[in-house]
């Protein structure tokens, strides 16, 4: 397999500092200011600017590669949701899935609440976890799921039928699971723009799986979190 080229090549930073502002940035409730502002209490001047950039760029990176290398087991039940965030001055969607035990499944963010958004949602997530396909996905009672996990239901045949339960009370696993996630976003005060926000969530949501220990190879405690990230990317070591 040929070797990925160096995302870091070109960068005036090292690969050390742009890793640790982008893992400040996704991991705790901080703005690109207060990452600034803690990297120059340490020595190293960088505009809020850049590190929105880094952000940017290495949020998606570092997604991939952690999904891609180090893909774990996930359980057969699924709480499914949607969160709402400001993008642009609007209000966008935020879909997200976690399994009976907490664990990540995978998140989308739209502009609209509707089938077509609940259907690209579950396509995406099913993706994410391969061979850990739902037997039951607990939702509230929006008509999208239930319009979207019957057409699953009508293709996968009877042997592979996902059993749908919408009752709202059943779901507070992943209501919970948003509130960590709205706790970390209060001090952006929303997104400038889709693409902007698309790609911080990439790399928020990559670090709480990170910091809870769900993928494969992942331990547990900020030690462990930092040598996860920088075995990503041995081709800058």
């Amino acid at each position: 397999m040929a070797q990925r080229k160096n995302p870091f090549k070109r960068h005036r930073f090292p690969r050390e500092i742009i890793l640790l502002a982008v893992r400040w940035y996704c991991r705790y409730p901080l703005s690109c200011r207060d990452v600034r502002d803690l990297l120059a209490e340490r020595g190293v001047t960088i505009d809020a600017s850049t590190i929105h950039r880094w952000v940017r760029k290495f949020g998606p990176e570092i997604r991939q590669r952690a999904y891609g290398r180090h893909r774990s087991w996930r359980g057969l039940q699924w709480h499914v949701d949607e969160a709402y965030i400001r993008v642009g001055g609007r209000w966008c969607y935020l879909w997200r899935a976690v399994d009976q035990l907490g664990q990540s499944i995978d998140f989308r963010l739209t502009a609209r609440r509707n089938a077509k958004a609940a259907r690209a949602f579950l396509r995406q997530a099913r993706e994410t976890v391969r061979l850990y396909q739902p037997l039951t996905i607990v939702t509230d009672k929006a008509h999208s799921y239930a319009k979207v996990i019957s057409e699953n239901n009508d293709r996968l045949g009877p042997e592979h039928t996902i059993r749908h339960v919408d009752r709202k009370y059943l779901n507070n696993r992943i209501e919970s699971n948003h509130a960590a996630i709205k706790q970390r976003l209060r001090p952006m005060r929303g997104f400038q723009t889709m693409a902007g926000a698309k790609a911080a969530l990439a790399g928020i949501e990559t670090f709480r799986t990170i910091r809870k220990g769900q993928f494969e190879s992942c331990r547990t405690g900020v030690e462990n979190e930092i040598d996860f990230v920088a075995k990503l990317f041995p081709e800058a070591a």
